[in-house]
């Protein structure tokens, strides 16, 4: 492979490979570097027990909290990235996320730009990866230039029976806009053929292909339309160099097969999600940027946000055979609530739950040879719920080196909010006559939420105005370097408390616009 192209992207996950994508039909000669392989598709793809007990496809790496301990970090590193395993909820952050938003806790600043800068990238960003929805159901929902391109995954009937019971009660439950590959009869969405198993869907690698992630929707096809763009698999870039003067990326150094190889491009895009990007930045430092790359202001790795998440198990009395309930969400208390002044956040379905998760939760390893039976049983009557609240940025929450290995700062924030979220959750499925019984689902990833869930990772290298207070221009170019931009969630100035993954993707689109521009 010759080692000079126009454009090196670095990451192949929803930010990397929209940019790959949308730069492909340009004709310049673009490289998309990817740390893994392709997923492999085995049956086991759907198993429980290896996805998520076993942890089978998360990084093998070892990462250290603030105190010490050790976890593993729930990254993937293959292409499609994360996107292989994410949920593929994908939501547009609200209009007022855009501006400043007070909290009980703190403020969650304004954006340097506005929603109407991304809302016409919403709006490819939702046809180029299939998302499915309804507009004018979600109460939140900020103004949109036109319809889903796909009409909403329909609620099976226990579902439709809880929607039903909501809006009874004047909430306003709507369709979850979902990023997936259906068939559309009768003006419905309902699985194909070739998705046969939708249970198998947050933190699952779809075995056929049914899921919209950045694989599916935008390697493969750009892969197979465009001959100048290139793919390198299995190779770890370990640093960035830059020429004399500290002002352009000339080399991105890469490991592969034991080796060390060097590309060179004209311009550089960092996408490997966000605390991937912040650790490479670090890792490229030089007499030029002693503190890292583009960390003259000293904010690469720090502002670490990536949500206040539960997932909630309700055991209901009635057995739940719902093979696909990630349909629902209600977003009534985003803002606040009648006794709370504050935003709470956002109440969604989950997968169903699966008895091997359930008994890997609930059991410690000396206990793995009791039954499988009455695990089996409760997830049969189990309805699932994730829950999201804003993560405000803090400093002090930060990814750093420490020697030789990798410490990733987390000071806990304030979850009054989330915890009354969950209090609201129990409250409507209780006034829907259902009475559950909520367990908290913390294995998820095969790891604890609280560190080392990093689903929903932002942050890291903000983007602004200012280069005292900013890493990135308004174009997500590096303010200390002519040719470096980053394409992922690292210029996130602040998370909102939906999925952060459109956003992602809009923005990786609008990047590329501006690489596209640059190229001319």
């Amino acid at each position: 492979m010759d080692g000079q192209f126009d454009v090196i992207v670095i990451g192949s996950g929803p930010s990397g490979a929209s940019v790959a994508h949308r730069l492909a039909p340009a004709g310049k000669r673009i490289l998309l570097i990817e740390r893994g392989g392709y997923l492999p598709r085995s049956r086991a793809n759907w198993d429980a027990q290896t996805v998520f007990v076993d942890g089978a496809y998360q990084a093998k790496e070892t990462w250290y909290g603030r105190n010490g301990d050790s976890f593993h970090p729930g990254l993937h590193y293959c292409v499609g990235s994360n996107s292989k395993v994410y949920g593929a909820a994908l939501f547009r952050m609200r209009e007022r996320d855009f501006g400043e938003l007070r909290h009980k806790a703190g403020v969650s600043p304004a954006w340097p730009l506005g929603y109407e800068d991304f809302e016409p990238y919403y709006a490819e960003a939702e046809l180029l990866f299939h998302v499915h929805g309804q507009r004018c159901e979600d109460p939140t929902e900020p103004p949109a230039s036109g319809p889903f391109p796909y009409p909403p995954v329909s609620h099976k009937p226990r579902i439709q029976e809880l929607h039903d019971s909501l809006a009874k009660d004047g909430l306003h439950p709507f369709h979850l806009p979902l990023g997936i590959l259906l068939d559309e009869k009768d003006g419905r969405a309902g699985p194909t053929s070739t998705c046969i198993r939708c249970d198998a869907f947050d933190g699952f690698p779809c075995l056929l292909n049914g899921k919209a992630d950045a694989q599916v929707v935008c390697v493969d096809p750009a892969l197979a339309a465009y001959p100048n763009l290139a793919l390198l698999t299995n190779a770890y870039v370990s640093r960035l160099d830059t020429d004399a003067t500290g002002r352009t990326v000339t080399d991105v150094i890469v490991r592969r097969d034991g080796k060390e190889e060097r590309f060179r491009g004209a311009t550089a895009v960092v996408a490997c999600g966000a605390l991937s990007t912040a650790l490479l930045l670090l890792r490229s430092a030089s007499d030029r940027h002693p503190d890292g790359l583009a960390n003259g202001c000293g904010l690469v790795g720090r502002n670490y946000m990536r949500h206040d998440q539960s997932v909630l198990m309700a055991l209901m009395l009635e057995p739940n055979d719902t093979v696909f309930q990630k349909t629902l969400a209600v977003s009534d208390f985003y803002f606040g609530s009648d006794d709370w002044d504050f935003p709470l956040g956002l109440i969604q379905m989950c997968a169903t739950s699966h008895g091997a998760q359930i008994r890997g939760e609930a059991l410690p390893r000396w206990l793995e040879w009791l039954p499988k039976a009455p695990f089996k049983a409760m997830a049969r009557r189990s309805m699932d719920f994730w829950l999201s609240s804003e993560d405000l940025p803090r400093p002090e929450n930060r990814i750093r080196y420490d020697g030789d290995r990798v410490i990733l700062e987390i000071v806990e924030s304030d979850l009054e909010a989330h915890r009354r979220l969950r209090k609201k959750l129990k409250q409507i499925l209780s006034g829907a006559g259902f009475r559950p019984v909520l367990l908290e689902r913390r294995f998820y990833f095969g790891l604890d939420i609280p560190i080392g869930g990093t689903a929903h990772q932002a942050g890291r290298a903000r983007f602004g105005i200012d280069p005292a207070t900013s890493v990135l221009d308004l174009d997500c170019r590096a303010h200390e370097l002519d040719n470096l931009y980053v394409a992922d969630a690292s210029f996130f100035p602040s998370i909102a408390a939906v999925n952060p993954t459109l956003t992602v993707i809009a923005n990786a689109l609008r990047v590329a616009d501006r690489i596209k521009e640059r190229l001319k």
